[in-house]
């Protein structure tokens, strides 16, 4: 596996960013783990440190997160197979990611990210510092964020 520091002096996106890229572009190294799940995403942490975590997760088609934010962590995803879209509540507007693509978030970013292609997704992802917690959210009908549940790194 590349080894690429992330240290908690440089966890803007743009490092997070580039170590997905570099994850994703080396899936070699760890692609043979991936499983695919009928009954929700599948995920498996790769790395943790002090500073900053990688998890890989699959996608099969109609799975998605909801909505839901990373209690304070900045984050990036790279997808490595397939296509993911990502979702924001301010909007009906949609971001496609193919193979290739990096999506990097700071703190305070809610988004639901979901494979609403017709074949499996694979997707590496970077948080610093390590997730703490996560806050699920759904919309009411006039579009305002519902916190629904919070979730410690103990329920993953």
């Amino acid at each position: 596996m590349v080894l690429m520091t992330v240290t908690a002096t440089d966890t803007g996106t743009r490092a997070l960013s580039a170590r997905a890229r570099s994850l994703a572009e080396d899936s070699a190294e760890w692609l043979h783990r991936v499983r695919l799940d009928p009954q929700g995403r599948w995920y498996e942490r790769l790395h943790a440190d002090a500073d900053h975590e990688v998890w890989i997760i699959s996608w099969l088609p109609g799975q998605s997160t909801g909505f839901h934010d990373h209690g304070g962590s900045a984050g990036a995803f790279a997808v490595v197979l397939g296509e993911l879209q990502e979702a924001l509540p301010e909007g009906p507007d949609v971001r496609t990611l193919e193979g290739g693509q990096v999506r990097g978030f700071g703190g305070h970013h809610v988004h639901d990210v979901r494979n609403v292609s017709g074949a499996p997704a694979v997707s590496v992802h970077v948080y610093a510092p390590p997730l703490s917690r996560m806050n699920r959210y759904d919309l009411d009908e006039s579009g305002e964020l519902v916190t629904l549940r919070s979730e410690s790194a103990e329920d993953w």
